[in-house]
């Protein structure tokens, strides 16, 4: 049974935790004791077996018919590479391309498998309208993930001019009967926050009938689990290719704001992964990097956008799943952080739990003219073209030098943040994304995806821009329609 990080009275099998996505008293849903695979077998199959292994140990109460049909649905012909996460050897390095998915990024390994589990989980007479915050990638993955399943609709809630245009562009003109974007005046931590409380907002929910909400972020244990996965594939790409053996431990490198893409390499290891660190990249805004070097959290400092939008986050939801592992399950003390941070900004956990942490986790954070530097000189000594979360990834990968074969995860396509890259790579700057993303193909003799290639000429659909608060009113709103 799945129980709250904060509550470990409050139980619920995956179905219903799936369903939920997040707990009534505001903790995120976790299993207790996280299961093992065999990692014989996980090194025996392809990507879809593996999925199918790790969905079915940590989603147990779905039948293993509706995985199989799921997992073959989610990681089909919409992937443009057939190994679906491959590795990609740079000199001595190792870079986990996650991005070759319906729209270039890594959000889709989670976002292709959730929506397809929800109607698998839910009722004929339930309706669910899926609520997403996104700090870029996860608002247009969602879309994708969610257009027109039955039964669902998804409201997807981004900062304004805090996403790159071309992943504003992306979410604006998402095609659907079910989808609806919008714009929130403020940062992403904003719209994460509103989000949070709708769901456990029982006036809302009074007026939104038969309709149920639920969430599409990493907080729904069904965009986690499946991105577990992708670990152990590495690992077998790893053992393929003769650089380890079965058996030896390995690093990865993680750029992450939410904690979510790295908790997943966490849950992994506790699976039977061998792994030895956690590499956790952040860029300026370093509250996650700065609490797992001193146990500090402290969100109390300016909000710095950067040229790595989809990492611009002070509130990391997921580290509240960590604190509950690193702590043995104490749900009191998990509560009581959690409180702490929500009053005054800011919680210090004892030297123990420290120690516990950083026996799995290291980190560090990269500046905007580290994160462009790295890019540019990764493609004059290479020829390969990094984006600049991979490239904060790349930075405190060389930091913080951890000895053993390392895995940098690459989360998403150049060509989402293309005047970025452009500026690091050609040395020129350009006003429209889609000019740079031209100068990028030719010049670089790189192939745009193509969802990223059409993009340009497709209408934009959304133009809605709400402050915070009214976004309940918006929501009540789709609800009805519904």
């Amino acid at each position: 049974m799945y129980t709250s990080t904060r509550n470990a009275k409050l139980q619920l099998n995956s179905k219903q935790a799936l369903t939920q996505g997040f707990a009534t008293d505001g903790g995120l849903f976790v299993l207790p004791q996280l299961p093992t695979v065999d990692l014989t077998k996980m090194l025996a199959t392809n990507y879809q077996g593996q999925a199918e292994i790790v969905l079915k140990a940590l989603l147990p109460d779905f039948d293993e018919a509706v995985i199989d049909q799921v997992v073959t649905e989610a990681y089909g012909q919409q992937w443009d590479n057939a190994r679906i996460t491959p590795i990609h050897k740079l000199n001595d390095q190792y870079i986990l391309e996650l991005f070759h998915g319906p729209t270039s990024a890594f959000k889709d390994i989670g976002l292709q498998v959730l929506p397809r589990l929800l109607a698998n989980a839910i009722d004929a007479q339930t309706k669910v309208l899926i609520l997403a915050a996104t700090s870029g990638d996860t608002g247009k993955a969602a879309l994708e993930g969610f257009k027109d399943v039955p039964q669902t609709g998804i409201a997807t809630f981004y900062p304004e001019g805090g996403v790159s245009p071309i992943q504003e562009k992306q979410m604006r003109t998402t095609g659907g009967e079910n989808t609806h974007v919008a714009a929130i005046k403020g940062n992403f931590d904003d719209a994460q926050t509103a989000v949070k409380q709708m769901l456990n907002n029982a006036e809302l929910a009074a007026q939104l009938g038969s309709v149920k909400l639920s969430v599409a972020n990493s907080i729904n244990i069904g965009r986690l689990a499946p991105q577990v996965v992708y670990y152990f594939n590495a690992y077998q790409q790893l053992v393929q290719a003769e650089v380890i053996k079965a058996g030896d431990v390995i690093n990865f490198t993680v750029p992450t704001g939410n904690f979510g893409d790295v908790l997943a390499g966490y849950y992994a290891k506790l699976m039977g992964l061998p792994v030895n660190k956690l590499i956790v990249a952040t860029n300026a805004n370093s509250e996650v990097a700065d609490f797992l070097k001193t146990g500090i959290y402290d969100r109390n400092r300016e909000f710095i956008k950067t040229v790595s939008p989809s990492m611009d986050i002070q509130i990391s939801s997921n580290l509240e799943r960590l604190l509950f592992y690193k702590s043995g399950g104490d749900s009191q003390l998990v509560a009581s952080l959690m409180q702490e941070l929500a009053e005054t900004g800011r919680y210090q956990v004892t030297a123990d739990l420290l120690e516990a942490i950083q026996q799995d986790f290291v980190a560090g954070s990269a500046s905007d003219d580290e994160v462009k530097e790295a890019i540019a000189s990764v493609d004059a000594q290479t020829d390969y073209v990094m984006d600049p979360h991979t490239a904060n990834g790349y930075v405190v990968q060389e930091q913080l030098a951890v000895p053993g074969v390392t895995v940098l995860l690459s989360t998403a396509s150049p060509f989402k943040f293309p005047q970025v890259v452009a500026e690091a790579v050609l040395n020129e700057r350009f006003d429209s994304g889609f000019d740079a993303m031209a100068a990028l193909r030719d010049r670089k003799h790189l192939t745009i995806p193509a969802p990223l290639a059409q993009l340009q000429q497709l209408p934009e659909r959304f133009d809605t821009v709400l402050a915070p608060d009214a976004m309940p009113a918006w929501v009540a709103k789709l609800a009805k329609e519904m």
